[in-house]
């Protein structure tokens, strides 16, 4: 029954992966038709809404030492979420896809600042395999940063202090409350953004409304409570290597959908970008444990 468990939480793990691979392409989509602070308007507020309703009894019991936490992770996952989306005017979302999964590689750097825990030697090894992967995928002729990567990689290092503070944060609030504080804050900052910097629309276009929903529900409601609910069932390293899988869902389905153009470079500098996040996150126990297992 607990093999049966742990194989349906992969699954659904899998099921996250696919969605938040897929929200590279929806967003890019929805950049044709909305500008990029009104998206992340709607779709923080919109998802701000539902998870408050859905977990209203905790959301109510709310301290304020809570909504100060939410509010500090709220500005980070904020400035994520606007490089990363503006980002994605200037570059595909293959690329974006993998240079933002790049967080995990720096996450572990950023939290040896707060904890003074140093970084093993696979972080190590991982940070310069990632790195290269970004340089692979993001230097043009002359050794120049494109705009759009060079914001995706300020995203990734938003999205990695994010998660530093939410590891930070979580031993002493409740991660649901954090959770809702968050998405308020960085919806509050979105619609100050959309104000100071984005021409005033009249209406919403018709053809933003599905993708506007489909990142509010599936890429944040949905895809939260399914990752909350299978990780009780199965490892941190399934876990870890099955997300990561984020990244390649993202780079295909951009080449099938977006028809964005597949180049050797493209596939060395996903490849290695892939292996770092691999190394950062497992360590590469699985393959140990599958070698003193046979011996």
């Amino acid at each position: 029954m607990e093999d049966k468990k742990s194989l349906y939480a992969d699954l659904s793990l899998l099921i996250v992966a696919i969605i938040w691979g897929s929200g590279f392409v929806v967003t890019k989509n929805a950049l044709d038709h909305v500008l990029p602070y009104y998206l992340l308007s709607f779709r923080f507020i919109i998802s701000f809404l539902l998870m408050a309703l859905v977990f209203f009894k905790r959301f109510k019991n709310m301290k304020l030492e809570d909504f100060k936490a939410g509010f500090i992770i709220g500005i980070f996952l904020f400035l994520g979420f606007a490089t990363q989306t503006v980002g994605l005017n200037y570059t595909t979302a293959g690329k974006q896809a993998f240079i933002t999964a790049t967080n995990v590689v720096m996450v572990p750097f950023i939290y040896w600042g707060i904890s003074k825990k140093r970084p093993d030697k696979y972080e190590v090894i991982a940070a310069i395999l990632c790195f290269i992967g970004i340089g692979i995928l993001s230097f043009e002729s002359g050794l120049k940063m494109g705009y759009g990567e060079f914001l995706t990689f300020l995203c990734a290092i938003f999205f990695a202090i994010h998660i530093s503070a939410i590891g930070y944060f979580t031993k002493k609030h409740d991660p649901i409350i954090l959770s809702i504080v968050q998405m308020l804050i960085a919806g509050i900052l979105s619609i100050i953004f959309t104000i100071l910097f984005e021409p005033k629309m009249e209406t919403i276009p018709k053809e933003a409304i599905i993708p506007i929903l489909y990142l509010s529900i599936f890429s944040t409601l949905i895809a939260f409570l399914i990752q909350n609910i299978a990780q009780k069932y199965t490892t941190s390293t399934h876990t870890a290597i099955i997300l990561s899988l984020e990244a390649v869902f993202g780079g295909l389905l951009s080449l099938i959908f977006l028809k964005e153009p597949f180049t050797l470079r493209f596939l060395i500098g996903c490849i290695a970008i892939f292996v770092s996040i691999i190394t950062t996150e497992t360590k590469w126990d699985f393959i140990k444990k599958r070698s003193s297992t046979k011996s």
